[in-house]
């Protein structure tokens, strides 16, 4: 039974990995062609391998409340963003991210809390995440989908590898602009 999950699951791989493959092949002409790809389809599945791996080893550390980090991968560079208790948190969580194999570089942008969360805090601080989502999803001139939100309390925390400065202001500025939302805390890189 285990043979056949596991042949399943790579069999799936394998067929996702030949799509992405055929896509990349298509022929454009001169006019059509779009821009030079900044990471290959090989890169981005890496980093999706690197991703999953650090969740994994932040799950695995029960001294680590892994569901408050946001863990995003860019050509081996780990960018860890959210909200922990203490700095022995922050310090366990970018050994446990170094460990992982294909971990080039750690940048560790966790914040501690300054209060204790409680439940009406927790779902306050849920509307206010998917307040801001929606907002950058709206937004034309952001990449939303390279942007990782996290809210403690009225703070925002947004993070992620984004092309340039202007998404960056322009990200922050809609976030601000979300009502309920006090801080915003800009955690964002752009690609390198």
């Amino acid at each position: 039974m285990n043979t056949r999950i596991g042949t399943f699951i790579l069999s799936t791989a394998l067929v996702g990995v030949s799509a992405l493959t055929l896509v990349g092949c298509e022929k454009t002409t001169p006019a059509m062609a779009a821009p030079a790809a900044e990471t290959t389809v090989g890169t981005e599945i890496d980093d999706t391998v690197i991703t999953s791996s650090v969740k994994s080893a932040l799950l695995a550390d029960a001294d680590i409340r892994s569901f408050d980090f946001k863990v995003e991968t860019r050509k081996g560079e780990v960018l860890l963003s959210g909200f922990v208790d203490n700095q022995a948190q922050v310090d366990r969580a970018t050994a446990a991210t170094r460990t992982v194999s294909g971990v080039k570089n750690v940048q560790n942008n966790v914040t501690l809390r300054n209060t204790p969360t409680t439940v009406g805090n927790k779902i306050d601080a849920s509307i206010i995440t998917s307040k801001v989502k929606a907002a950058l999803l709206a937004d034309t001139r952001v990449k939303s989908f390279d942007i990782a939100v996290v809210t403690r309390q009225d703070e925002v925390q947004l993070s992620g590898f984004v092309n340039n400065q202007d998404q960056i202001d322009r990200a922050i500025e809609v976030t601000r602009a979300v009502e309920g939302v006090r801080t915003v805390t800009n955690e964002m890189r752009i690609k390198q």
